[in-house]
């Protein structure tokens, strides 16, 4: 009759043990990822934040989608959206509202939901104030 130690039975078990809490830690992040986003996936989904705008420093920088910032032309950065995902972006403010693309990531500040371009910024009202409170509708 072979005796095993104590040790000899506990070492396969740690590996198994790892290897469930790291699924679980997985399983836990995607849900709340899952649960970040206000979009619902299609077009028609809309969400409510603040929205700044970037220009001077950023022009002619590459973006997150790999093409380069042209703050004269009407994009935006957005967190989840698809690259391309057509936007409509409406000033709280003013009413004003405006038809962007999506091409970059951010905004990377709590309570923004948007950074747009210069020109999309002019055409909001917004250069001004800086930053101003938003309603970002998908379109497509």
């Amino acid at each position: 009759m072979t005796i095993r130690s104590p040790d000899a039975i506990r070492e396969p078990l740690l590996p198994r043990i790892a290897s469930g809490l790291q699924a679980y830690a997985l399983l836990g992040a995607l849900s709340l990822l899952g649960g970040c986003s206000t979009f619902g996936g299609g077009s028609g989904g809309s969400e409510t934040g603040k929205a700044s705008y970037y220009g001077d420093r950023h022009h002619g920088q590459r973006t997150a989608s790999g093409e380069r910032f042209d703050q004269n032309a009407l994009t935006a950065a957005h967190r989840t959206l698809p690259f391309g995902t057509r936007v409509r972006v409406t000033n709280l403010n003013n009413d004003r509202s405006v038809v962007l693309r999506i091409n970059d990531r951010g905004p990377f500040v709590r309570g923004r939901v948007i950074d747009v371009s210069r020109a999309a910024a002019v055409r909001l009202d917004m250069v001004r104030a800086g930053v101003v409170p938003v309603r970002v509708e998908a379109l497509d």
